[in-house]
């Protein structure tokens, strides 16, 4: 019986494979981890910033409208240029403009008056940079682990992103309550620094020979590709319906402040959802004997937006951290299943214009749901704003199921397009056996 437990439990510990196969991964893996764990110092000091100098959260919320049209406008570029050019390249400089916008924000925050429209402009430029530079990152991860290693790669590579998320905000807020905003912006400026520096040590990933300059035509293509698969199409619509209605993030401040009157906890209203979404993680070796990928991302998204609305309702601090773990659990498993959708059935060739849209999709939604609850608090309240959004996620999301019955049927095993890139990655590794 005592074996039988054991057996278990290991059957839901995370896979290492990944760490111990590829050196490359292992690079990947750390610069992430400290790319995350700075940027989190500023992703809790910029909005405090913004909110004490304007005293509004539709102005908190304004900065992922800021953000939109760079992000749709770079994103697809910076897909289109990841087909191109050598992908390693690609992270180094756009990680030497992004170390520039800190360092611009950092100046800022020292000044007696610090200036609203620089942060704007700030966060405008950081967008244009983190938009060229995500599509090259996320297209080279399929490049260097084995097919099969891919379920437990993105789940090591969540890790990069949570650590970050966990430690960052909670240590954040107290900084930016304790030394000021200026700390966390040089925080951010350091761990940006390091990153940059690490995506030296990776070698070249050059794309093939065939490969067309970014244009219209080719972004085109990348995007009739995108609409023609509906278990592709299904990943984007779930991930941006959910996060525009139910993403609260933007609402923090005032939650902890003026609801819950707990402003010293702001930073673990940050963390809640790391917290949820670390433990996912660890316990994630069960995702590997799952095949329909699509219920499984469906199902988790509709979770997530539950667990919001029941944390809108919170009597106090404490209970709202606990469902906000909750809704980070079910994010990161809704997260896991869309990576390995998108890694395992799309093509090197295509891979860094569907990184592009992947990026849209998942970072549109929560810039769109922070200028939506914004709103919708200043008009109401911070709770109504909250559990509304939650209902209407859970709403959004099943009926995107409903509606996108390929997505929900996929199966790894049988996916024409999984089988295809199965069996071409395995006949690329024989050849370099």
């Amino acid at each position: 019986m005592a074996a039988s437990f054991r057996t278990r439990l290991a059957r839901l510990r995370v896979d290492l494979t990944p760490w111990r196969s590829s050196r490359d991964f292992r690079i990947l893996m750390v610069s992430g981890s400290v790319f995350f764990l700075g940027s989190m110092f500023g992703y809790v000091a910029l909005p405090y910033q913004l909110y004490s100098l304007t005293h509004s959260n539709f102005a908190v919320g304004a900065m992922g409208l800021v953000n939109i049209v760079p992000l749709v406008v770079f994103g697809l570029y910076g897909g289109a240029l990841a087909d191109h050019v050598d992908r390693r390249k690609m992270l180094i400089f756009t990680g030497i403009a992004q170390v520039a916008v800190c360092a611009v924000l950092l100046s800022n925050a020292l000044l007696s008056n610090p200036q609203v429209w620089i942060i704007y402009v700030c966060g405008a430029l950081n967008a244009i940079a983190a938009s060229l530079q995500r599509p090259s990152r996320d297209a080279l991860f399929p490049r260097v682990v084995k097919h099969s290693e891919l379920p437990a790669a993105v789940a090591l590579n969540a890790l990069t992103m949570q650590a970050g998320q966990l430690v960052g905000p909670a240590l954040g807020g107290v900084l930016v309550g304790t030394a000021g905003i200026s700390w966390a912006f040089g925080i951010e400026l350091a761990g940006l620094s390091i990153a940059t520096l690490m995506y030296l040590r990776l070698k070249p990933y050059r794309v093939g020979e065939h490969s067309q300059p970014p244009s219209l035509r080719v972004i085109g293509q990348g995007i009739a590709y995108a609409a023609r698969r509906k278990d592709l199409l299904g990943t984007y619509v779930v991930d941006m319906v959910g996060m525009f209605m139910a993403m609260p993030i933007v609402l923090f401040p005032a939650f902890a402040t003026e609801v819950l009157k707990e402003p010293k906890l702001l930073g673990a209203l940050y963390s809640a959802e790391a917290v949820g979404a670390l433990i996912a993680t660890l316990t994630s070796g069960w995702s590997r004997r799952v095949h329909h990928h699509g219920r499984a991302v469906v199902m988790a998204a509709a979770c997530w937006g539950a667990a919001i609305g029941i944390a809108g309702l919170a009597p106090n601090i404490w209970f709202a951290l606990v469902f906000l773990a909750f809704a980070g659990a079910a994010d990161m498993v809704s997260g896991l299943f869309r990576s390995v959708i998108w890694n395992q059935t799309i093509p090197d060739e295509m891979r860094g214009r569907l990184a592009g849209i992947e990026m849209l999709s998942y970072m549109l939604g929560p810039l769109g749901g922070q200028a939506r609850s914004g709103l919708v608090a200043d008009l109401t309240s911070v709770r109504t704003s909250i559990v509304s959004g939650g209902i209407l996620c859970v709403a959004g999301v099943a009926a995107t199921g409903a509606a996108l019955r390929d997505f929900w049927r996929y199966d790894a095993r049988t996916d024409e397009h999984a089988v295809r890139e199965r069996d071409l990655r395995a006949a690329a590794e024989a050849d370099e056996a």
